[in-house]
């Protein structure tokens, strides 16, 4: 348990810092000598990195220097929770700007499975590419789970989400057999095991080659467990260790949202809706006037797609027939959405005629 200490308001002192060496590609242990030009004030600290850098301009095709400059500007970033290549097309046909690849909206999809660490890297990773390919530009926000410890395993987690074109991941303090954030009987890992795990992550995203803009959020879950003063403590120091954004899972009222924004700043604070979860159905606009900076919708997409398709199904097998769900859409105008015109423009562009007709 932590301290009777008021981390609300208190600042958080420098025996609270953990360092770390940013310039040695080999070393992942806990503690090594830390490195004066990446340390300001016992905090990490990176100056291409800081949020002034991305305040004006056009912005960047880069998704992961696009979200740092969404996140850098007015205004709060909202990610629809998207589960597969269909879900994606609608969150981009509505003209959302970001998107948020959910880890239980991945296994229900990719596995048919529940929330409860059943899936792995590739599965995440497969999914990833597969979304971030739809539109390179647009940032997606892809859960991480526990980040594949050991370390060794958390620095290609990183890596390979970043080159897979996804601009943020979140590392959590779940142990390794988690669940779904909106569950209960969460189990958390202690305080140093959470801030190695957001050490290494911080430190895999400073060893890409080519100065990655790769976002780096670090989440707990330990408000359910251990109380919201450690869940804030916890995210102090990770933001200290260098994690870009924080994200407290299952914040129960509007004041403790409020109150655990003002204890972060100014580091960008993001919130997770889930309807019927421990979170209230929090509107977006709710959240920006809280203070919250990201707010994504983890399930928005799969639980409309359980109740449509069960809907769909049970009507087949009522009537025999699926005319009535389909409710007048016929094949071209289900993959047109999917970039079908798109495709066939590019196939005459480059001197096809193969779709000429369709």
């Amino acid at each position: 348990m932590s301290p009777s200490i008021d981390y609300f308001s208190k600042p958080l002192t420098t025996s609270h810092h953990v360092d770390v060496d940013l310039d040695s590609p080999q070393s992942m242990s806990p503690s090594p000598s830390p490195s004066p030009s990446l340390l300001r004030d016992g905090v990490y600290y990176n100056a291409r990195l800081d949020p002034s850098n991305f305040v004006e301009g056009p912005l960047s095709h880069n998704p992961a220097t696009r979200l740092r400059q969404m996140l850098a500007r007015p205004g709060i970033v909202v990610a629809p929770g998207i589960c597969d290549g269909i879900s994606a097309r609608c969150a981009l046909e509505a003209g959302f700007a970001c998107l948020y690849q959910s880890g239980a909206a991945t296994t229900a999809s990719r596995l048919g499975q529940p929330d409860l660490a059943i899936a792995t890297l590739n599965d995440f990773v497969g999914a990833a590419q597969m979304v971030c390919s739809l539109d390179p530009t647009v940032p997606v926000i892809a859960d991480a789970d526990t980040g594949s410890v050991p370390r060794l395993s958390e620095r290609r987690t990183v890596t390979q989400y970043a080159r897979s074109g996804v601009a943020a991941l979140h590392i959590e303090d779940q142990v390794q057999t988690k669940r779904c954030g909106h569950l209960l009987g969460k189990q958390v890992v202690s305080r140093d095991e959470f801030l190695t795990r957001v050490r290494a992550a911080v430190l895999a995203r400073d060893q890409i080659p080519g100065d990655s803009d790769f976002v780096i959020i670090a989440r707990t879950d330990a408000a359910q467990v251990l109380g919201m003063e450690e869940a804030v403590l916890r995210l102090r120091m990770a933001a200290d260790l260098g994690a870009d954004v924080c994200f407290i899972e299952g914040v129960k009222t509007k004041e403790l949202l409020e109150s655990t924004v003002a204890a972060l700043a100014p580091k960008p604070v993001l919130v997770n809706v889930i309807s019927g979860g421990l979170t209230p159905s929090f509107t977006s606009q709710e959240a920006e006037e809280m203070g919250a900076k990201i707010i994504i919708f983890s399930l928005v997409s799969s639980v409309a797609m359980m109740h449509a398709c069960r809907a769909a199904m049970q009507l087949l097998k009522k009537t025999g027939t699926d005319f009535t769900s389909a409710q007048g859409m016929d094949p071209k105008s289900f993959f047109e959405p999917l970039g079908l015109s798109n495709i066939i423009q590019f196939d005459a562009m480059a001197g096809g005629s193969s779709f000429s007709t369709i």
